[in-house]
């Protein structure tokens, strides 16, 4: 009998098998990447779009548009769009980023010849009603009304728009940017975004060639909108030591947000950087975890991230803390980045995080779907599948020495900007 009392051995994750996409083109050059890995008869189709013509006069151009673009065709109500993905039992969702928006449609693949004509008609004659506008700007007024009553939003808020400025990573949207909205704001980015060049297609499941035809049929040869725009690019500055505290007379709790701006995926140290993260607050066992919540009872939670973008990439970590230890929850959190820059970390430690970081690279490729993000991973930061395999033998080889440098090149306290909201 399985005795539950004793912790099961570590195995460590010697090799771990991609499933790379086949890359074809529609007849119109559309760029299609199928990772064809399903049993099922389920495909989930991704339309992707780089985000282009910022302006930072009007910031929720591309986001309004990406939330309102199944909101109404030429030939379809937004009551019609939802109703009929609804009664072939597909599924439609819009999302926005910071370097891409994307239309993603799971369906059952005797569906597909139904329900690809809705997706053509969203991207191609999608006209924004004035109604659905207004209803749009009052709910997102009410939401913002909301959400900066939350010291986290705030805090988060804040520390984007101070490290990015006014631009798409870090614009400080108001209730004056939702009332500036206009329709034909949004009709002018539709046509500029939403066109053969500017778009990736990305189908994974369970997709053939009777699938590709089909795609190809309805989005290969009929789709005429080729108008100019200009993808998005940004340079920064890096902002040395800036402390922005934000007073609330009657919080309880206080929101850290602080870091820096640093590498991203393109970088040769980047699996390195993640490493080291993923030591100070990456996951639940982080030293940040282990100090500032279970032994000193500061939180219910922190952590540390890095998030990879086109043009930048930033560290941060964030927290919400009693008002009367925001202090203390600070010098703590300092402590802990001086430590991983001069002491050198423990082998059984190590070796947690590698087996953590190892399995959870592993578990993440569960299905076609998960595949087929790892390989967007890559192919938006123009890296290929080498990436993960660098990233694996770091993993596996970076030594303690190795954590120190990376630590004292990439963490800087006194250059970190650190955002509090609340009371210290």
């Amino acid at each position: 009998m399985l005795n539950r009392t004793i912790a099961p051995d570590f195995i460590q994750v010697n090799e771990i098998n991609f499933i790379k996409p086949k890359a074809q083109q529609l007849d119109n050059g559309i760029k299609v990447f199928t990772v064809n890995a399903g049993q099922q008869e389920l495909v989930r189709i991704e339309f992707i779009f780089q985000n282009v013509n910022y302006d930072q006069n009007k910031p929720l151009q591309a986001v309004s548009v990406n939330s309102l673009i199944n909101n109404g065709t030429k030939k379809l109500s937004a009551k019609q769009i939802a109703e009929q993905v609804d009664y072939y039992g597909a599924y439609l969702q819009t999302d926005y980023g910071a370097d891409h928006t994307s239309i993603t449609l799971h369906s059952l693949n005797k569906h597909l010849v139904s329900v690809l004509p809705i997706i053509w008609s969203i991207l191609n004659e999608s006209i924004f009603p004035q109604e659905e506008l207004d209803i749009f700007i009052q709910n997102q007024k009410q939401k913002l009304k909301v959400n900066l009553q939350k010291n986290d939003f705030l805090a988060r808020k804040t520390f984007a728009n101070t490290i990015f400025g006014e631009t798409a990573y870090g614009s400080d949207i108001s209730m004056e940017h939702y009332d500036d909205l206009k329709r034909n704001d949004l009709l002018t980015y539709f046509k500029a975004a939403f066109k053969p060049e500017n778009c990736t297609i990305i189908a994974a499941g369970k997709f053939e060639a009777k699938e590709f035809d089909l795609l190809n049929h309805f989005f290969g040869k009929s789709w005429e909108n080729h108008n100019p725009s200009t993808v998005n690019e940004f340079n920064y500055s890096p902002i040395v030591g800036n402390d922005v505290y934000i007073e609330k007379a009657d919080a309880v709790q206080s929101a850290i947000r602080m870091g820096n701006l640093t590498i991203n995926r393109k970088h040769e140290d980047f699996p390195k950087l993640q490493i080291m993260n993923t030591l100070l607050g990456g996951y639940f066992g982080s030293r940040l975890m282990a100090n500032i919540r279970e032994d000193k009872g500061y939180t219910y939670g922190i952590g540390s991230g890095i998030a990879s973008l086109k043009d930048a990439g930033y560290f941060f970590i964030a927290t919400e803390v009693g008002t009367e230890v925001c202090v203390s929850a600070l010098e703590e959190i300092e402590k802990e980045i001086n430590i991983l820059k001069t002491e050198l970390v423990a082998e059984e430690e190590l070796g947690l995080v590698r087996n953590y970081m190892l399995g959870s690279m592993l578990g993440s490729l569960e299905n076609a779907f998960s595949h087929a993000d790892k390989f967007k991973n890559i192919y938006f930061s123009d890296l290929d599948y080498d990436y993960y395999t660098k990233y694996i033998q770091t993993v596996k080889t970076i030594t303690p020495e190795e954590i120190i440098a990376t630590a004292n090149q990439y963490l800087d306290w006194n250059a970190m900007t650190k955002v509090v909201v609340g009371k210290k």
